[in-house]
């Protein structure tokens, strides 16, 4: 869903890749959560690009779960680079797979973490900066192999395949986030900063902090999307317990409807707002500004 403080240029790392070599059978990219918002971009651009790429999931092409570890070895089989998008659970099975998949001969890997899983209270005052986002990045870090970590802000999906898109469609928008903005960016993006890390040179040790190109508050998107396809909904400022219990109202369980809740302080807050420069070092251009995520999702029939 969402992020690091960004007020500072992100610090970059230097890792050491291993000095042994791996048999050149080893060509294949695996993409974990490869039916995913940015794992099935990330399949999708890779095969674009000519480059054998297993999308797996519990029900996908290849079979992968992340709570049965006898789907991993099958899935790592002859693969050079992983595309890995981690479970939110603690504690993480990453640094398990990470182990694995170098064992296995993988030279590459790329983490989709998430911007401020560094900072204590970005999440909620319960959050202590740490938990299955940090572990995995510590495991990644400590591989050995060429390694890069993306950390992106909330996604401008959720209001077109995710969390949002239900409100959207419904006309009213309800959640806890105030009159605070964010810098809200395309999984298009993420996607993108994905296949360069996985495919290219120069991008071992980096942390990508990733964002749009500005910052909208909630019913600035919304206004986006009805200027370009003429479906207006309004958004509704709600009080954080409100929130909550609407969440368990809807079937949701105390606990989850709790951490969605504390997931919205950093909109609430604009901490998500300041504009990060990852998308451009990584790809020598700006991020897509949400007129671009509309007329895209448009098309697709998003809001149809």
């Amino acid at each position: 869903m969402t992020q690091k403080d960004t007020t500072q240029t992100p610090t970059t790392h230097t890792a050491t890749p291993r000095t042994e070599t791996t048999s050149p059978a080893n060509t294949a990219v695996l993409v974990t959560g490869g039916s995913g918002k940015t794992g099935r971009r990330t399949v999708a651009r890779l095969r674009e690009l000519g480059v054998e790429t297993r999308a797996a999931s519990r029900s996908g092409e290849t079979p992968f779960d992340w709570a049965d570890r006898t789907t991993w070895q099958a899935a790592l089989d002859k693969v050079d680079a992983v595309y890995i998008v981690p479970l939110d659970t603690s504690p993480s099975p990453t640094p398990a797979f990470v182990e694995q998949a170098v064992a296995s001969g993988v030279r590459r890997l790329v983490l989709l973490s998430a911007r401020g899983v560094d900072v204590p209270g970005y999440f909620g005052p319960s959050y202590e900066g740490g938990g299955p986002h940090m572990e995995s990045e510590a495991a990644v870090r400590a591989s050995g192999v060429a390694w890069t970590i993306l950390r992106p802000g909330w996604f401008a999906q959720n209001f077109s395949e995710g969390f949002f898109l239900d409100g959207v469609r419904s006309g009213e928008l309800a959640l806890p986030t105030g009159s605070g903005t964010a810098a809200f960016v395309d999984a298009d993006d993420i996607a993108a900063v994905a296949v360069a890390a996985l495919t290219e040179d120069g991008h071992n040790g980096e942390v990508y902090e990733l964002s749009g190109p500005r910052a909208l508050g909630i019913a600035d998107v919304l206004d986006e999307i009805a200027k370009a396809t003429g479906v207006r909904a309004t958004y509704v400022p709600v009080p954080e317990p409100a929130f909550r219990a609407g969440l368990v109202a809807q079937g949701l369980p105390e606990e989850e409807a709790a951490l969605w809740t504390d997931a919205m302080k950093p909109i609430r807050t604009s901490q998500e707002a300041p504009v990060t420069d990852g998308v451009h070092r990584a790809l020598g251009r700006p991020p897509r500004d949400i007129t671009d995520f509309v007329r895209t999702a448009s098309e697709a029939g998003a809001w149809s």
